[in-house]
């Protein structure tokens, strides 16, 4: 796990990253900006209906509570903008560490934008029911772990389905993902954290992509590895 992340951040300067790095810093940076006005008009709304909690965070920490609650609904939002760009990112990861790999099992527009749709509804839904508790035991210093560890199992799952379904069917990357779940599971919680880090979160949805891919393959290559040992895994 954390070779892939090594692996994934040391290929930021590569000049076959660098066109995708460059849309992904300018799309990520704007969907940040869009979704501070969105928190701010949001609260605002909250605020006006008299629900209780908004009130409260709006009042003792003013343009700070916006800001928090950008930072927690960002990774979810920032995934997907990334399935627009994640074909070209896991083309130059493979370009660069796995060039033996045969052409990815071709996907429909279709299929991709479901599947990140798909995530980012569930996501923000969950988020959106959970951020009172967030906040609530955020001065407990508990908030801030329930918060990652809910997130890290969302990014895990959407980032590996995105992924692997590029190169399986998606009963095999269902099955694969749930053998290994706490392994992406931690790998998630990881993502997550770093998608919350001002200015790092800019680079996160990228850097996240890379990293699944490195764990794709590692996965697969383990799981062919014990089918041809007599392991009877199948697709």
């Amino acid at each position: 796990m954390i070779a892939s992340l090594v692996k994934a951040v040391a290929q930021l300067p590569d000049p076959r990253f660098r066109r995708v790095l460059w849309s992904g810093l300018v799309g990520t940076l704007l969907t940040y900006v869009l979704l501070y006005l969105a928190v701010g008009w949001g609260l605002s709304r909250l605020q006006l209906f008299g629900i209780g909690w908004a009130d409260s965070l709006t009042d003792l920490l003013g343009g700070l509570a916006i800001f928090v609650v950008t930072l927690l609904l960002f990774p979810t939002v920032a995934t997907l903008l990334m399935s627009f760009l994640l074909e070209r990112v896991a083309l130059a990861v493979e370009g660069r560490y796995y060039p033996a790999l045969p052409a990815p099992r071709r996907q429909g527009m279709a299929e991709s934008l479901w599947v990140a749709l798909r995530f980012t509804v569930v996501a923000l839904l969950i988020n959106l029911l959970a951020l009172p508790v967030y906040l609530l035991l955020l001065f407990a210093g508990i908030g801030v772990g329930l918060y990652y560890v809910v997130n890290g199992y969302l990014l895990s799952r959407d980032y590996f389905e995105m992924i692997a379904g590029r190169r399986m069917s998606p009963e095999a990357a269902d099955g694969l993902r749930r053998r290994h779940r706490l392994r992406l599971w931690l790998l998630g919680m990881v993502l997550a954290l770093l998608s919350t880090l001002p200015v790092v979160n800019l680079l996160a949805p990228l850097v996240a992509t890379a990293a699944m891919v490195h764990e794709v393959e590692k996965l697969r290559d383990r799981r062919l590895s014990a089918s041809a040992s007599g392991g009877g895994i199948g697709d």
